[in-house]
């Protein structure tokens, strides 16, 4: 029997409309993408200025319980916060001086180090050229021109260049201070807007926790890697141990590249502390172990599992925004994506890609609805 035109019609109708809204927020997705990458100084201030908000939020608050206004409060920790990160930066300045002054000695002495390899590379390319050319007909030599990768623009991809970095750096202190100022109202302000959809207090409870305990994890897991560089360090004779120990141990939380700062520095401090094979050994083979822990076991037991956030998820938040956002993006991936995955678990349509991002999907979202069973055909009364 034909289906009646007059009903089928609105079904028809109601596929249509999901159809177009689907397509729309796949180009407001794409627009965000656009705005987030073109904008991304502006996106980068904002992220970081509400991070440090929430992280210092508590401090703020415990100095209200002694009486002290908010405003107060909030100046006196913002400006805490700016002066040990001006100390550290000045006596960062100081060592970074003293390196680059004596940089020349250390080049010249890794080159006196590897030119017995040099030379012997060098003799092989001369042989392999001299077969090739007695091999091969004369040609016109071809000049190709290839242009170098400039890992200084990677540095500062996503705040435009270093001083969109100091400008950055110089805003993101005013912005959490009047963040932290307007904390009750622009709660207040959010909850009039989705407090029907979303449960807003238990959003800011997670989030804050999430923030919290990503840090807190991070400082652990640094605390292990430093003590453990600072002992190996001492053993073979690196001076300073404490020093280099505790900047190999920091750099070796940051993703894919700090393996490699974390190796360089110990290294070239001991350039001219030894003359021999096995220190650059040991101080390599324990900062590569080191970082294989604390990126497949450490790092997944404090931080991954306090932000309910898969291994898979997480690389790939690697790669996304380090794509986004170069370095700055690297450091901020963690935070990022399991702030993506409180916006699924917050939205009921967006269950399927919580459950991508989570450590432990719910296998209960998965459950299919059991199908109807066709009912027996009743036949009209004869009567």
């Amino acid at each position: 029997m034909d289906q009646d035109p007059v009903i089928s019609a609105p079904n028809a109708q109601d596929a249509m409309v999901r159809r177009g809204v689907r397509a729309l927020v796949g180009i407001l997705i794409l627009l965000i993408l656009a705005f987030c990458f073109f904008a991304s100084s502006i996106c980068i201030t904002v992220i970081l200025a509400a991070f440090l908000a929430i992280l210092v939020d508590p401090a703020v608050r415990a100095l209200e319980r002694l009486w002290i206004p908010r405003l107060i409060a909030a100046a006196l920790i913002v400006l805490t916060g700016v002066l040990a990160c001006g100390f550290v930066i000045y006596q960062s300045y100081g060592k970074l001086t003293d390196f680059s002054d004596e940089f020349p000695s250390y080049v010249s002495r890794i080159g006196d180090a590897i030119s017995p390899i040099s030379r012997k590379i060098e003799r092989v390319q001369d042989s392999a050229g001299r077969l090739q050319h007695e091999a091969s007909p004369k040609k016109v030599p071809e000049v190709r021109v290839q242009q170098s990768t400039s890992w200084a623009s990677y540095l500062v991809r996503g705040v435009g260049s270093v001083w969109g970095a100091v400008i950055i750096a110089g805003v993101v202190p005013f912005l959490m201070f009047f963040m932290l100022l307007a904390r009750d109202k622009i709660f207040f302000c959010l909850k009039a807007m989705y407090g029907q959809r979303v449960d807003l207090d238990r959003f800011a409870d997670r989030l804050t926790g999430m923030v919290r305990s990503y840090v807190a994890g991070n400082l652990v897991i640094g605390v292990i890697l430093s003590a453990v560089s600072t002992l190996v360090f001492w053993r073979v004779g690196l001076t300073p141990a404490v020093t280099l120990g505790l900047i190999s141990g920091a750099l070796n939380l940051i993703p894919f590249l700090g393996i490699m700062l974390a190796l360089v520095i110990p290294l070239m401090a001991g350039v001219f502390q030894f003359h021999s094979a096995g220190p650059f050994i040991i101080i390599g083979v324990t900062v590569v172990a080191l970082h294989l822990v604390s990126a497949n076991f450490l790092i997944p037991h404090f931080v991954g599992s306090r932000l309910d956030l898969g291994p898979v998820a997480a690389t790939i938040g690697f790669l996304f925004w380090g794509w986004l956002w170069g370095v700055p993006g690297l450091l901020l991936a963690v935070p990022l994506t399991a702030f993506v995955k409180l916006l699924a678990d917050a939205n009921p349509s967006l269950s399927h890609l919580s459950n991508l991002l989570a450590r432990e999907p719910q296998r209960l979202l998965f459950r299919r609805k059991p199908r109807a069973k066709p009912q027996p055909a009743v036949s009209p009364n004869p009567l």
